[in-house]
């Protein structure tokens, strides 16, 4: 059932969190916001702000990705397959209310609602600067935590050993949905080890505001390490399981698009080289540079994988 805020309550609401965004940047108060979630999103006059401070540990040394192509140049098929077509149609989808189912392999499986998400780890909010591929190279400041966080707080039992994330599916909001690309609802998964590194990361927005549609509002993953899209939007449930789930572009097409992902110069995607790669914003004419194994990222992850043939497991 689609459930529509009145225009007066959610103009209202939208006010009060820009004056609440004010006062935390002022006071350098994050906690202290309740309600960021419930912001207006994509096509507001003015996007919610969402203040965060820089994680120390995760911040590379590299120009960040101007902040309209992250938001206007997107793979979100859900909205259609061109590059513009999310930021064009994402603003149909409902985003409240919103919650989040954690069940499966856990002790204490709960839904959550964005705010009490956004609220489990107040001080664990922070800016990771982080080298990602959306399909194409960019360098993003998401906002959030790790989620291992928030798997900490389900309690996995032993037998959970991957994560599973289903994304939204709004038949009536999400063009892309009739085109039948994939098997919908879009899902992707981790191994248990690669959800609980720092570097999985939950994000709840980006350049100082909470997250636009396009980019898988009100929640979506980062994981900076592998290809986009393992880093699944707009999510509904994380399912903790014992077996490996079956992920949507892995039954669609899975002599391309492996389980893992990983980024890898060396081994070629079936129609291109993965070789080098050419950041968005450097113009298409800029040279193309090597592609760095695990997105350079090696040094963090690379002993998840030991002991791997990573030819073979993509």
């Amino acid at each position: 059932m689609t459930i529509i805020t009145p225009e007066p309550v959610w103009k209202a609401r939208r006010d009060w969190i820009k004056r609440m965004g004010a006062s935390a940047a002022l006071t350098g108060g994050v906690a202290a916001i309740p309600g960021l979630a419930l912001a207006a999103r994509q096509n507001s006059e003015s996007p919610a702000s969402l203040p965060a401070t820089p994680h120390p540990d995760y911040q590379i040394d590299a120009r960040l990705t101007a902040e309209s192509d992250v938001t206007q140049y997107n793979n979100f098929y859900e909205f259609g397959t061109g590059k513009s077509d999310p930021y064009r149609h994402a603003h149909r989808m409902d985003t409240e209310p919103w919650t989040v189912r954690v069940e499966g392999e856990v002790h204490r499986p709960a839904t959550w609602s964005i705010d009490d998400l956004i609220k489990l780890a107040p001080q664990e909010e922070r800016i990771y600067r982080l080298r990602c591929v959306e399909g194409w190279s960019m360098v993003i400041p998401w906002i959030g935590y790790s989620l291992s966080v928030l798997l900490k707080q389900a309690d996995p039992t032993g037998n959970a050993k991957f994560v599973e994330f289903v994304s939204a599916k709004q038949e009536d909001n999400m063009p892309g949905l009739a085109a039948g690309i994939l098997d919908w609802p879009y899902t992707e998964g981790l191994r248990m080890d690669e959800a609980m590194h720092p570097l999985a990361m939950l994000v709840f927005g980006v350049y100082g505001n909470v997250l636009p549609n396009q980019n898988g509002a009100p929640l979506r993953l980062a994981a900076p390490w592998k290809y986009g899209f393992k880093s699944a939007k707009s999510i509904v449930t994380i399912r903790l399981r014992a077996d490996a789930p079956d992920t949507s572009w892995n039954l669609a097409a899975p002599h391309e698009y492996g389980f893992y992902a990983n980024v890898n110069p060396d081994v070629p995607h079936p129609r291109w080289s993965q070789s080098t790669e050419r950041r968005i914003g450097d113009g298409r004419f800029a040279p193309r540079v090597p592609t760095l194994p695990f997105n350079g990222y090696a040094q963090e992850v690379a002993h998840l994988y030991q002991g791997m043939d990573l030819a073979k497991d993509y």
